[in-house]
């Protein structure tokens, strides 16, 4: 019975190391997704760009992650995590450093859009990988807490926004982020491939040497194993390789309907109000300098809110923390739309964050729960790659509406409607996960 071997180890170095290895992927893009939102305030100055031209560079990023969610998810559940996360860790990465060689606004388009196609894939296919790792009783929170790497990701880009572009320009910003090259040898030495995705493609010897060497790691006493699968693990097996229709059948199609309009709502309001964050700062008076040092501060709101999701996942539900996260970054968007002063601005926008980021971390907790091992990552990427166009819509979006003269309070007033809706959506169509093995859901 691998599964059951799997479920019963205790939690230590090899658990905490994975989460290291994948959360150093996610920092790796969040830092890139900060980076252009630093830049652009910068670049649209040395380059003249109207704010639609700048509102698309942000959008052909989530172009490109929506294809890379969808293709990769869908490869995942064919090649194996451990390949699909190596690959776009390495693309987006290259594209990345490119993006300094850029000579005009359609380059940089181009490449924008491969970086956004590596980062979108990696995402969801690290998610599913941790999720098929951490035991029950701790799954959420070790979910959750991979998600906080985002928020130390805005942090490392913010640095270096603060320290760097000043003083050598914002093609240093790209030059450093294209670092995560040399981070895939660490994938190759310390990720295993999922247990659970090899007992599915019936690589069961595969399976039973990996849970045999994280059983020396942990001082686990081994046993010879039996040839009987479980039913859990018979059922991965029948069920391989779900298509795309899958998700809409049964019990999935009303999770699948639940998932993909959170994701829009989640991915529309957070993209349209961070990659406009520190240019919408910049409106409000202040200069470049202090803008890095406001949006630093609105930033290291995150690292609380993660941790605050981490522990309530696992204490009150996926579900409802959810729910609460989201309604409380709409109430937080609305006020920040408002705001009067540079406090009041400050205080809601530390509030949005902190709610904002903390519901980041339960949406990619909860995602991967609600599929069978089987359509695991494509469900992942489907939900994923569907929210990325309400990413593509939203920073075109504010772009248009502030090119138009609409005030910054109804641009966000329509982000804390969005931010309800789905708020709603989650409590009154969400299945509960918390505590449950991943084959009970």
């Amino acid at each position: 019975m691998i599964l059951d071997r799997l479920e019963k180890m205790p939690v230590g170095s090899f658990h905490y190391k994975l989460l290291l290895v994948t959360g150093l992927g996610w920092l790796f893009d969040s830092m890139d997704t900060g980076l252009i939102s630093f830049v652009l305030p910068v670049l649209a100055k040395e380059w003249g760009l109207t704010p639609d031209q700048m509102g698309w560079i942000g959008s052909v990023g989530l172009v490109g992650m929506a294809l890379g969610a969808v293709i990769s998810g869908t490869v995942a559940d064919r090649i194996g995590r451990k390949k699909v996360f190596t690959i776009t860790v390495l693309m987006y990465a290259i594209a990345t450093g490119m993006c300094a060689l850029a000579w005009n606004y359609e380059a940089l388009l181009f490449f924008r859009f491969l970086v956004g196609f590596g980062l979108g894939g990696e995402l969801p296919v690290a998610a599913t990988l941790m999720s098929e790792y951490a035991p029950t009783k701790l799954r959420g929170r070790f979910i959750v807490l991979l998600e906080s790497f985002w928020g130390l990701g805005w942090l490392a880009a913010a640095c270096i926004a603060y320290l760097l572009i000043p003083e050598f320009g914002w093609k240093m910003a790209f030059l450093i982020g294209s670092l995560p090259a040399l981070y895939v040898f660490l994938i190759r030495l310390h990720m295993p491939e999922s247990v659970r995705y090899l007992i599915s493609q019936k690589k069961l010897d595969e399976a039973k040497e990996i849970i045999l060497s994280l059983e020396k790691k942990l001082h686990v006493d081994s046993q010879p194993f039996t040839n009987e699968l479980s039913p859990a693990e018979q059922g991965s097996v029948e069920a391989n390789n779900a298509g795309t229709g899958a998700l809409w059948s049964g019990k999935y199609i009303k999770r699948t309907i639940m998932l993909w309009l959170a994701w829009f709502g989640i991915v529309f309001s957070y993209y349209g109000i961070f990659m406009w964050l520190p240019s919408i700062v910049f409106k409000q008076g202040f200069a470049v300098v202090k803008t890095f040092e406001y949006v630093l501060i609105m930033t290291l709101a995150q690292l609380p809110g993660y941790y605050c999701a981490a522990w309530l996942v696992d204490v009150i539900g996926r579900k409802y923390t959810l729910s609460i996260f989201l309604l409380m970054s709409g109430v937080a968007s609305y006020f920040f739309g408002n705001a009067g002063s540079s406090e009041t601005l400050l205080i809601w926008g530390a509030t949005m964050s902190f709610f904002n980021l903390g519901a980041w971390g339960v949406i990619y907790t909860y995602t991967p729960e609600l599929y069978p091992t089987s359509m695991r990552a494509l469900g992942s990427g489907w939900a994923a790659g569907f929210g990325r166009i309400g990413g593509m819509i939203a920073p075109a979006l504010v772009g248009i509406m502030i090119g138009n003269q609409m005030g910054i309070d109804k641009v966000f007033m329509m982000f804390a409607g969005v931010f309800i809706i789905v708020s709603v959506v989650v409590l009154a169509m969400g299945t509960e996960t918390r505590q449950k093995q991943l084959e009970d859901i």
